[in-house]
């Protein structure tokens, strides 16, 4: 039983520092390519956001938005917002929204 136990508890362990890499790696990845438009906070008030016309990522917009539709936005581009296909790999931009629904909490 104690064997079983500490086996569950080593796993625990180890999901949660995986978790806990790849949310860094979503906040690195997200400070050094989306905040200087999307800002620091999520809200879209930099000065290249407000020209931009971003918009908050607590709009319900973002909010009902899946994961899905979020990477291809950001993946493909969407409006004034470039494409990040060929800047980003494919497991950057997951982990920056997975990020930013981090920032949709707050």
């Amino acid at each position: 039983m104690r064997i079983r136990t500490g086996i569950a508890m080593v796993a625990m362990l180890a999901a949660t520092t995986i978790t806990t890499a790849f949310a860094q790696a979503g906040a690195d990845t997200y400070k050094a390519k989306c905040a200087m438009c999307h800002g620091v906070d999520g809200m879209g008030a930099t000065p290249a956001g407000k020209a931009m016309g971003a918009k908050p990522f607590n709009s319900p917009e973002y909010v009902k938005a899946s994961d899905a539709d979020l990477i291809a936005g950001t993946t493909n581009g969407k409006g004034k917002m470039p494409a990040q296909k060929g800047k980003l790999t494919d497991a950057q931009i997951k982990d920056a929204v997975a990020y930013i629904r981090t920032l949709q909490k707050k």
